[in-house]
Order: structure tokens, then sequence, then C-alpha cells
């Protein structure tokens, strides 16, 4: 019987994506560079703030060596560390979801390739903390996703060892999954640049309210 449901954060729980972009921007214009739209930061995340930095200024046709990188990246997490939830709001359906997997005795975590610290800053801004029971980012093991040690970290800090499942909305999470040996679901309305569904998840949901009788199923209930 399923034990645990782990999600992805951004893209997935959160809608980050407008206060990503903000960051994102700040970091491009005081480098002197045009600023680009919320859809294109929404097909760029994923794979961390450093990734995200370099696939913005890609856009631009600009190459950040490592030193550069680095020292924007700073930039990058002290603005967005300040504004850390602006306009970030939980996807629909997310709050009730994560209710109803308490009333089931469901454990659920959170499994990002977000800094931990970020992330654990983000849920107690949105009000969300008190429904994991674990915290996982990028930081927290040595290697970040689509490595599964974050997945098997979070399981341990839940305390889970029988079945468990993941929700995300990208090819990292799918990968994450696949190589942690257990099912997914990816989300519909995250941010990829290719449908979720092309990375052959278990299921493909656009809502929440649509897989509370997937875990429903795998709980026998």
């Amino acid at each position: 019987m399923l034990q645990a449901v782990i999600f992805d954060l951004d893209g997935t729980l959160v809608d980050t994506a407008p206060d990503l972009t903000h960051a994102t921007n700040h970091v491009l214009e005081s480098e002197g560079m045009e600023p680009i739209t919320a859809a294109a930061v929404r097909s760029m995340v994923g794979l961390g703030g450093r990734m995200l930095l370099k696939r913005g200024f890609a856009w631009h046709g600009v190459e950040l060596d490592p030193e550069r990188l680095e020292r924007l990246y700073a930039r990058f997490i002290e603005y967005y560390s300040a504004n850390i939830c602006v306009s970030s709001v939980a996807f629909p359906g997310a709050v009730a979801l994560l209710e109803r997997c308490a009333a089931a005795g469901l454990k659920v975590g959170i499994c990002t390739n977000k800094p931990e610290a970020l992330s654990v800053q983000l849920m107690a801004a949105l009000g969300l903390s008190a429904h994991f029971g674990a915290i996982v980012g990028a930081d927290t093991t040595s290697s970040p996703k689509p490595n599964p040690a974050p997945y098997f970290e979070t399981l341990r800090q839940l305390g889970v060892s029988g079945p468990s499942l993941m929700v995300g909305d990208s090819e990292t999470d799918i990968l994450t999954a696949r190589a942690a040996g257990v099912p997914v679901v990816g989300v519909s309305f995250g941010y990829t640049p290719r449908p979720v569904q092309e990375f052959g998840p278990d299921h493909v949901i656009g809502h929440f309210d649509e897989l509370w009788p997937i875990l429903k199923n795998q709980l026998h209930i």
C-alpha cells in the first residue's frame, strides 16, 4: 500500500515562474541586457538557478564562464531570497490534495532542485510548511535530481521504506523516478520545453483534483 507522495516544487506544487522571472531579469538587466518573458523562463526551469541563469544569458547569445556565473548566481539568490513569494502561489487544487493526503495517513515530502533553504523559506511564506515531513533540495545531498539520491533522502527523512510515488512536471522528475524505481505522475501545467507526456510518466494530470483517484487506487480505499 502507498505510504508516501513526493512532490517536485517549482512548476508542480507552486507556480514560481513570476518571481523566478523577476529574479532572472534583475540579473540580466544589471548586466545591460533586455528582460525575457515568463513564458521563456518556464521553459528554462528545472535544473537549478545556475542553469536558469545560463539559459537566460544564452537566450541573448551570451555564454557565461564559471567565475562570472558564480558572481551572477550570488546576485540572483540575494534578489530571489528577498522577493521569493511576491507573486508565487500554489497551483489550483494543491492545498486540498495535501489535506486529503494527511487525512489518509499519507506522508508527503518535497524533492526539488531548488536550494533547500529557499524551498523551506518559500513553503513558510506560503503557509504550507506543516504539510511536509521533509523538504529536500538540490544541495541537501551531494547530487541533485535526476540522481535518485535526493529522492531516497526524502524518503529517509519521512521514515518511509515502503511504496512511494513521485509527482513532477519535467523530464528531470521522470528520470529521477525511473532511477529510484518508483511510479511517477506528470503534471501538464508545469515548466518544460516539451509536453511532459513525451517523457513517459505513468500518469498525466491537468489538475490536482485528478491526482486523488490515482492515489486512492494505490491506497486501496
